[in-house]
């Protein structure tokens, strides 16, 4: 099978002018897809806060699975134009490994040249190189974009380092409740960081731990529980616990990971470990885009183990739009800005 047409790297500028709408470029949001239909609604609210905040890009929305249209029915109704994939997608696993790739090579034979885009949560950054808008490779460094982890601590996958998006992070705090004001933390208080309790995300809490008597002071609870949809994939839940690991860290109170699927705890065990564990006012922070069967099971769980706030998925959360458009930026494709 022929590879798809990519656009390259360095594209010749193009020509100044108002854009007509044949020669606009395409962003194509490819979300799961799901049975419930608040999941695409979600998908769609997203698609149209991309639309008011990129009105020169032509946006359209597909699905993977259960729901349509699918990317490349999408992709042949463009015509001859650019293309960015950007997978709505949290970790790589199956979806983004295959499925999508899939998608590109099987475009080959359409006018529109497609790109794909990285997913939304943390990627792998390679020792001693650095992404575009990562910042240094250095232990705990982080880029305007990201949230780094020391070496050692949760997020490392194999030779690479992860890198946290810092506008995903800052959509997980929007979701929870209080100020959204960082205050740093005292010197030497280890209460929050990374390697605190639980911020492992799977790993059991030691025997006798107690959780630090401090509330966060970002958020005004003591220790959360970062929810998510589940999968078998050993990279993926590195990449979760890793952005659990930056969420307590940037909220200043333990963090540990729940899954609805798959190996690992449900989120009420996760609930519970940490109360276990001293924490008195347990919120709980959706890695979910949009609503549906798991984020139900996840939210149901662990309001049933007392935890006092549950977080709605992120939505059209602001923080998404901008960071789809650094996805697109960094996917490669020169794209034009508005007249």
């Amino acid at each position: 099978m022929r590879s798809a047409r990519l656009t390259p790297a360095s594209p010749a500028p193009l020509t100044p002018g108002p854009l007509s709408q044949a020669s606009r470029p395409a962003v194509v949001l490819v979300a799961h897809g799901s049975r419930d239909p608040r999941a695409a609604e979600s998908t769609e609210a997203l698609a149209r806060a991309v639309r008011r905040a990129r009105p020169e890009w032509l946006v359209r929305a597909a699905y993977l699975d259960h729901a349509g249209p699918r990317p490349l029915e999408v992709l042949e109704a463009l015509g001859a134009r650019r293309a960015v994939l950007v997978p709505l997608l949290l970790t790589e696993a199956y979806h983004g490994r295959v499925d999508l790739p899939a998608v590109v090579a099987a475009a080959a034979d359409l006018p529109v040249e497609v790109s794909l885009a990285e997913v939304l949560g943390p990627r792998p950054v390679a020792s001693g190189l650095a992404t575009p808008g990562s910042g240094p490779v250095g232990a705990g460094s982080a880029g305007p974009g990201h949230a780094g982890a020391a070496p050692g601590q949760a997020g490392r996958v194999g030779p690479a380092r992860l890198r946290m998006p810092r506008l995903l992070l800052e959509a997980l705090v929007r979701r929870l409740p209080g100020p959204r004001l960082v205050v740093p933390l005292p010197a030497g208080s280890s209460a929050g960081e990374p390697h605190a309790v639980g911020a492992r995300g799977g790993e059991p809490l030691p025997a006798g731990t107690r959780v630090a008597e401090r509330r966060s002071a970002v958020a005004g609870f003591d220790a959360v529980v970062l929810a998510a949809a589940g999968t078998r994939d050993a990279t993926a839940r590195a990449t979760i616990e890793h952005a659990a690991a930056a969420l307590g860290a940037r909220l200043g109170v333990p963090a540990t990971v729940s899954y609805s699927s798959g190996v690992g705890p449900r989120a009420g065990e996760a609930v519970h470990a940490l109360q276990a564990a001293g924490a008195r006012e347990v919120a709980v922070s959706g890695y979910f885009l949009a609503p549906g069967l798991l984020y139900d099971l996840a939210a149901d769980s662990a309001r049933e183990a007392g935890a006092v706030f549950v977080a709605p998925p992120l939505g059209d959360a602001p923080e998404l739009v901008g960071l789809i458009s650094s996805r697109v930026a960094a996917a490669g494709v020169r794209m034009p800005a508005a007249a």
